[in-house]
């Protein structure tokens, strides 16, 4: 049975928020991390981003510089998806929707050789799909990281129908040893986090859109009487506002219940592009640094 130790190169696809923040924190574990998107120019920023983040960490006395050039040295920006190749693993982190994880994915295992593995972020997207698209579906796995990956410290782990044990096994060593604590979910619409937080970020836009309260009033009252660290629009806000709404529309479609629809106030703001902290306003208007304006 395969080992971490045999796991040494990690090809990731998507070098915006997720697949970066993936990078990062597979960098810092110690793995070597081949770092794609659409384009080589878009794969440089991705990694400038990261170098940037650590860099900012070296200012704040949380690490040495010459560990950041070491993590940094270890991302490669490639162009193209053969130059997966060499990768013992490659984890998707594109965009939530299905016929680019099907496309990207069979690109990235098309590349492999046959004993590597491929694992997809994917937040709702059912795993089984994904794997059945693919030339090894036992090898396949879902590795779905919190927002930000170098500051949360949850991997939902999501075996697929074909799943073998060896895999998960594997891939759970993977995680663990960048650092995150495991839940394991089978596969089901928005699997464990998703299945409980959609319902939650839905009301709070409801209650917004039925002037129940105002935004501040409603994050005020999750965060000083439910104890939750972020209120559920700015929670809404940093994840993407379009990725809450496929989401949503996922679980809705998938179980057929009606507390997973999706509010209107979220699909004007995602029609009118705002998505966010990504795009500068979502619920709350935010400066180039992120920061609420």
């Amino acid at each position: 049975m395969a080992d971490v130790s045999s796991i040494k190169t990690i090809g990731v696809i998507g070098a915006g928020q997720m697949g970066g923040g993936i990078a990062q924190v597979a960098a810092q574990a110690g793995f070597s991390v081949r770092l794609s998107d659409a384009n080589l120019t878009l794969a440089d920023k991705g990694k400038a981003k990261i170098a940037s983040a650590l860099g900012r960490l070296v200012e704040k006395g949380k690490m040495t510089a010459e560990d950041r050039e070491a993590i940094v040295a270890r991302i490669t920006p490639i162009g193209d998806a053969s130059d997966f190749a060499p990768c013992d693993l490659v984890i998707e982190a594109a965009t939530e929707n299905l016929d680019l994880k099907l496309q990207l994915l069979k690109a990235a295992d098309a590349a492999l050789r046959q004993d590597a593995y491929l694992a997809s972020n994917t937040s709702s997207i059912s795993l089984t799909k994904l794997a059945a698209a693919t030339s090894r579906p036992d090898h396949v796995i879902g590795m779905h990281f919190m927002n930000p990956p170098p500051l949360m410290k949850l991997v939902e782990i999501v075996r697929a129908v074909q799943t073998s044990d060896e895999t998960y096994a594997l891939i759970k060593g993977v995680a663990e040893r960048m650092g995150k604590t495991v839940t394991t979910s089978s596969d089901a619409p928005g699997f464990l986090v998703n299945r409980i937080l959609i319902p939650f970020l839905n009301e709070a836009c409801f209650t917004l859109q039925e002037g129940v309260g105002t935004k501040e009033d409603i994050d005020t009252g999750a965060k000083l009487g439910l104890n939750h660290p972020m209120g559920p629009l700015e929670l809404a806000d940093l994840i993407g506002l379009d990725t809450v709404l496929a989401i949503a529309d996922v679980l809705h479609k998938d179980l057929g219940d009606s507390k997973y629809r999706a509010p209107t106030i979220l699909r004007n703001l995602v029609a009118a592009g705002w998505l966010g902290r990504k795009s500068g306003r979502g619920f709350y208007a935010y400066d180039a640094s992120g920061k609420k304006s």
